[in-house]
């Protein structure tokens, strides 16, 4: 990846971590004294985020707590920041048992485990109240179901990715005609692929580690993630402006080599689920207080902060065969139990 110019200050990890007092207190536990001569299980957990994201802060959390509960029998190691590979590399690892966990996003899950995109769905839900209703319910439940026939574990509840928004630096998106024509990176995600070419833009899928690159050299002109990614890369660096379109919802999933995970008995699977849900718990509310005031703090850094329509985009979308065509993709089954937590989409 392109080096990133030093001369403008970025949203380092103290300012990023100002949110909230919960996410602040966390930071401590970095670096605490590991017992790694005492363990019978070594793992590692694997993730795409800076350190700063509160991914890394919470899952380290619930590793040190883990150790802890378990008398240091089972050491997981945290390699933040794509370390052992991109995203799409981790994915492969996770499966073939390189990686014995890793946190992915469904977006990117779904080209192994298709069913995991229908929570991607473009325009679906409304706000949060929507999401955890679902994702904790019989949605959540099925899109585990989903992913355990792909060969791999989800080891507990849905973390939060949060809302996806569009930065660009070329051009200003209010409306949806803003989006013709317009270069824009998405990850190795079908879902969000056939989003935008169904709204007329451009979609070139690429790796996370390349994306600050491909800003920079103008490969793309925009981009679409949740604030704090776009915070903690500092992709605002490379752009102008950002249009809060919440246009897909997106899901952390704690994933598990099915090999790796079987080998621990019982009683130790039971820790790491809970404490992975406990911290994952925390993660969703980091993620509520930093869609709040990274808007004042990018603001702050120069980048213009657009309010949208979200309902021209959804009537936009209705007008194609977007929502259709995802339907027949995903089947009766699942697709009726997103419009029973959404409404109906078709």
């Amino acid at each position: 990846m392109t080096t990133r110019p030093n001369a403008q200050k970025g949203i380092d990890r103290r300012t990023f971590l100002k949110a909230g007092a919960t996410v602040a207190a966390a930071a401590p536990l970095w670096g605490l004294s590991r017992r790694a001569s005492a363990a019978e299980f070594n793992y590692k957990l694997a993730t795409g985020q800076d350190p700063s994201h509160p991914v890394n802060i919470r899952a380290q959390e619930a590793l040190n707590k883990i150790r802890e509960a378990t008398g240091g029998k089972l050491d997981i190691k945290l390699f933040p920041a794509n370390q052992l590979g991109s995203d799409t590399d981790l994915l492969s690892q996770v499966r073939s048992g390189g990686v014995e966990f890793f946190n992915q996003a469904s977006s990117i899950l779904a080209t192994l485990a298709p069913a995991a995109g229908i929570v991607n769905t473009g325009f679906a839900f409304q706000d949060y109240n929507a999401v955890w209703k679902a994702m904790d319910g019989d949605l959540g439940a099925y899109v585990r179901g989903q992913i355990e026939k792909s060969g791999i574990v989800s080891v507990s509840r849905a973390w939060d990715n949060g809302f996806r928004q569009i930065s660009s630096s070329t051009r200003v998106v209010k409306k949806p005609e803003d989006l013709t024509g317009f270069k824009i990176r998405v990850p190795q995600a079908p879902m969000l692929t056939s989003l935008f070419k169904a709204l007329g833009a451009g979609p070139a899928p690429i790796n996370f580690n390349e994306l600050y690159s491909a800003l920079q050299t103008g490969v793309v002109e925009g981009q679409e993630n949740p604030l704090p990614i776009i915070a903690t890369a500092k992709l605002y660096e490379v752009q102008k402006s950002i249009s809060l379109t919440s246009h897909v919802w997106d899901a952390y999933w704690i994933l598990g080599n099915r090999r790796a995970w079987e080998r621990l008995p019982a009683d130790m699977r039971a820790i790491v689920t809970r404490e992975f849900e406990a911290a994952g718990m925390l993660q969703r509310a980091d993620i509520a207080k930093l869609n709040v005031s990274l808007r004042g703090d990018l603001k702050a850094k120069g980048i213009n902060i657009v309010e949208v329509d979200r309902e021209a985009f959804r009537s936009a979308l209705r007008k194609t065969s977007f929502y259709s065509d995802w339907k027949a993709k995903y089947g009766n089954e699942g697709w009726a139990l997103l419009e029973k937590n959404v409404g109906k989409l078709v």
